[in-house]
């Protein structure tokens, strides 16, 4: 069987380790996937992701529903508990605690989430720290006790430590070939 990869980010709209982050996507599309989450203050809740975590309010109706968003196809619906069906709230209450939704970005934003969201919320976000997948992280939890991630590539020399890190775990790190790809193609 031949296994053919590429250059992930011919397709994705994250930039590359040490690119600027790109504006808010204010587009409208079909979302592919998103997260909702239910809360018992959507005010206060809308306040900590837009300026803790810099989401924007994309569309709101008011005491209902508000849909965030950062980048494209990183997508919040927040929802008051009151206002869904009693059975999906009850499961919404029961959810295990271990769950966290990850969110790119880039390394120049860390510091000012994990500072804002402080701000806002003591105690609410770690200080950045580094991943043996080449990634820095600061994961923050919110009024609703979500546990969100937000994680940024860190520059990659395939002749570095954390290529060796990644050959350790069994991860064959790309290879750096003119035109973008990272690997032959089929």
């Amino acid at each position: 069987m031949t296994t053919t990869t590429f250059d992930a980010f011919e397709v994705s709209p994250v930039p590359a380790a040490g690119s600027p982050a790109p504006e808010p996507f204010r587009g409208i599309y079909a979302m592919p996937a998103f997260v909702t989450i239910t809360t018992a203050d959507l005010e206060t809740s809308v306040d900590f992701w837009t300026r803790g975590i810099g989401f924007i309010d994309l569309f709101s109706v008011p005491g209902r529903i508000t849909h965030l968003r950062r980048w494209m196809f990183q997508d919040v619906l927040l929802v008051p508990m009151e206002d869904i069906p009693a059975a999906q709230a009850e499961d919404a209450r029961a959810a295990p605690t271990g769950i966290s939704v990850s969110f790119a970005c880039v390394l120049d934003e860390l510091d000012g989430i994990a500072a804002a969201c402080r701000a806002l919320r003591a105690g609410s976000a770690t200080d950045p720290y580094d991943t043996p997948w080449n990634t820095r992280d600061v994961t923050v939890t919110t009024p609703e006790g979500a546990r969100v991630v937000l994680t940024a590539a860190r520059p990659f020399d395939p002749d570095g430590p954390e290529a060796r890190s990644l050959a350790e775990m069994g991860i064959r790190a790309p290879k750096r070939v003119e035109g973008g790809d990272n690997d032959s193609r089929g």
